[in-house]
């Protein structure tokens, strides 16, 4: 799909549904909400006694100034989020409870969105995508049956549905600092003639980021168009990302973060680095970036359509079919410098006795991916007593990975555009589930949830590192949720939930089996391979709503079998590195309260306390000095990497005056280790951060509202590192690495929305 082709189509579709408003209709439709009929299915309530929350479009469009839905996130209950280039675009990711993307399942109108393969979300490859929600819900821990991969963490469910009776027309741009630029074009029909509605929206997000080079140039659309009739309505959604960030994956070292000069240089002498690299490590600091090849870019489009329609048949229930289809491709291109022809495949050069082994070299690593499949949910809402659904889905993935060699200072035996590794892989993946409540009595109901989930994996091929990866796996899980609510008085009720949760490992996980095992006997844990993990979660809870005060107390208990956690090391990739423990565990407390204090004050609150344990670990210590055999370590109750035992979070917004609202956004994240030893010397120091926020809206009379927001990130300047990785190995001696990524200090972003 020509991307240019696209902006100049989508351009035309907004001036033309600027043009359609005259024609456009105010009718709305029935009293029954549609927006939300096609997720609730998948989403949690008040009765399926589980922790969740949801954020609405009202407080999305605060924080939404061009950072990605992550940070947009930040103050939810047992979140940490993460920029790779240090202010929030670009590459982000996010965590809850400990858990990284690979294992919290997000889903876009009901539609799968985590990568089938690698099981993580990349929301580099969907900028801006935040102007299109109308609501997001984060369940915390196993959560409700959902499609796609299981979710060990949270589920994350993004809903786009929502549609305006009246038609509009928006301009929104922000700037801010490192260059940051934000400018996005929205407009509908709102309804016309009673049955359609047209959506659309131009975005482009340009910033060069914290970290030296870390640029970010991403575009994206979004167009939806709509037939309403009464309580039924078929939808077609039109979406794409395209982004080009400059690969920012490294780190830097831990005492270059830290401005510790005696440790840089011990870091230099034993890497043996020259003086003048050296001095421009340490002149750069915190802002260094590894890569300086001018095009080391990761370049990807991804193109995603949905046909997602709701039909009432008869009085109790609701058929909820979508289909869907995503199309990604692109690459990350490197100069590798000093390359053995060998790890490529290809032959010594020899130049008349010299024979010439390595070389330097710029590649490309492919993927090249269809996505497609249908999910649907039968809803049925009969007496008083009883509700439920049923649904399911069926989706495959194929997905070419392949590398390029473009450009060599010695050919060897190679060609323009040769393939050193070549592999594919397919995936399919079905479930179906039934969920139901039963109100035994006005006070007291409970929730039953059954998903049988079966998923298929072929890898067939050679992978980047020259191994043959041949595998054909079928895992078959079954899923069972039951929970109850009691409802104590008005305001107060408690719950209790158990839920099972079962994960097939990734394909990095296998890839890496082969080449990087974990464990004293390399060829037997390369056998072994991943195996697929188990989890038992049980939550119990207290909430209070009222009008003015809202408090909720969750306790959670997530015990897992073979999980597979973060070492701390990564890959040749710059992936995270992950291995199978028998037994492990994860128990905690969440506090949430909002306070309304008169009318001018709302004080929110969450905090999370938390242990996070393995009960025997495995770490092993390769030796590269041909004398020393591997060190093999044994460790027991030792904490999980990357799962702080501290989170807490929150907002005090102050309302002085009609249309203005100021806000102070504090969060606090303990300290995190970067692998499962708790060595005390392999950490990521907590960190306090407040960010500001202003929004001041008017309402004149020549349009619909004009908006102006201004949002001060970091406000004290605070210097910290919110990810990391470390690897350990011998060479007469142990040497331990740690590599951080620090975040920008004191940056801001301004914007003005006009809304007609």
């Amino acid at each position: 799909m020509n991307m240019k082709f696209i902006y100049n189509k989508t351009k035309f579709a907004v001036f033309l549904l600027l043009a359609m408003q005259v024609h456009a209709q105010e009718d709305s439709l029935s009293s029954v909400d549609l927006s939300e009929v096609v997720v609730r299915s998948t989403r949690a309530t008040n009765k399926t006694g589980m922790a969740f929350s949801t954020i609405r479009e009202k407080e999305l469009k605060k924080q939404n100034l061009g950072q990605d839905i992550p940070f947009l996130l930040n103050q939810m209950p047992s979140v940490v989020v993460t920029s790779d280039a240090g202010a929030g675009v670009g590459y982000t990711g996010i965590r809850v409870r400990g858990s990284d993307a690979t294992r919290v399942n997000v889903t876009i109108n009901g539609v799968p969105y985590n990568d089938s393969e690698s099981q993580g979300v990349y929301w580099v490859n969907m900028p801006d995508f935040a102007s299109s929600v109308s609501s997001i819900q984060v369940q915390r821990g196993v959560g409700t049956s959902t499609n796609g991969a299981g979710a060990f963490g949270a589920s994350v469910n993004v809903n786009t549905l929502k549609y305006s009776d009246e038609p509009f027309a928006e301009i929104n741009t922000s700037v801010g600092s490192f260059s940051t630029l934000k400018t996005n074009v929205m407009a509908s029909t709102g309804l016309m003639n009673k049955h359609f509605v047209l959506d659309a929206r131009l975005s482009r997000i340009a910033s060069d980021g914290f970290v030296d080079r870390a640029s970010s140039d991403l575009k994206s659309f979004y167009v939806s168009g709509g037939f309403y009739d009464k309580e039924n309505f078929v939808r077609l959604n039109v979406f794409s990302g395209k982004e080009v960030t400059y690969q920012s994956w490294y780190g830097v070292p831990e005492s270059l973060a830290k401005g510790d000069r005696a440790g840089f240089d011990e870091f230099i002498d034993r890497n043996y680095y020259d003086e003048s690299f050296a001095n421009d490590l340490w002149t750069a600091g915190r802002t260094y970036n590894w890569y300086q090849y001018d095009n080391e870019v990761d370049n990807y489009q991804q193109d995603n359509y949905q046909l997602v329609s709701s039909f009432k048949l008869g009085q109790n229930w609701r058929f909820n079919p979508t289909l869907h289809y995503t199309y990604g491709r692109g690459y990350y291109e490197q100069f590798k410098d000093g390359e053995a022809f060998a790890d490529y495949g290809l032959e010594d050069v020899s130049i008349g006795e010299t024979v010439i082994d390595e070389t330097d070299l710029i590649r490309r690593k492919w993927l090249n991916n269809h996505f497609y499949g249908a999910v649907w949910s039968l809803d049925y809402e009969g007496n008083s007593k009883l509700t439920g659904s049923v649904g399911g889905g069926w989706n495959r993935y194929e997905g070419d990975h392949f590398g390029e060699i473009i450009w060599a200072q010695f050919v060897s035996n190679s060609s323009i555009r040769d393939r050193w590794y070549e592999n594919k892989g397919i995936k399919t993946d079905f479930n179906v589930y039934a969920k139901g409540f039963y109100q035994f009595t006005s006070a007291f109901n409970g929730y039953l949830d059954l998903q049988y989930r079966t998923v298929g994996l072929d890898i067939d091929g050679t992978a980047d590192a020259l191994q043959t990866v041949k595998t054909s796996d079928q895992f078959n899980f079954f899923n069972p949720k039951v929970g109850v609510n009691l409802d104590i008085n008005k305001s107060s009720s408690a719950y209790a939930s158990f839920a099972v949760g079962n994960k097939e490992p990734s394909r990095q996980d296998i890839v890496d089996a082969t080449s990087l095992a974990p464990c004293p006997d390399l060829a037997d844990c390369a056998q072994q391979g991943p195996r697929p993990e188990n989890l038992q979660d049980f939550e119990l809870g207290y909430r209070y709503l009222s009008k003015a005060t809202q408090v909720q107390i969750n306790g959670y208990f997530m015990n897992y079998k073979d999980q597979l956690v973060l070492t701390g090391a990564i890959n040749n990739v710059g992936e995270s590195i992950r291995v199978n423990v028998p037994e492990s565990y994860r128990a905690g407390v969440e506090f949430q309260a909002a306070q309304q204090l008169g009318s001018k004050l709302l004080i929110n609150a969450n905090l999370t306390l938390s242990q996070n344990k393995i009960k025997n670990f495995t770490e092993v210590v390769v030796s590269y000095d041909g004398e020393t055999p591997n060190a093999v370590n044994q460790y027991q109750d030792t904490d999980i990497a990357f799962s702080p035992s501290v989170i807490a979070g929150g907002s005090v917004s102050f309302m002085p005056a009609n249309g203005l609202e100021i806000a102070l956004l504090p969060k606090y994240v303990g300290k995190q280790y970067l692998d499962n030893t708790s060595n005390e010397n392999r950490v990521i120091d907590p960190f306090f951060v407040n960010d500001l926020r202003f929004n001041y809206t008017l309402n004149p009379s020549w349009a619909k509202e004009i908006g102006f927001s201004f949002l001060v990130n970091n406000l004290f300047n605070t210097e910290y590192e919110s990810n990391g990785y470390t690897y350990s190995y011998l060479y007469y001696g142990q040497i331990t690495e740690n590599f951080l990524y620090p975040q920008a200090g004191t940056n801001f972003l301004a914007a003005v929305k006009l809304k007609f």
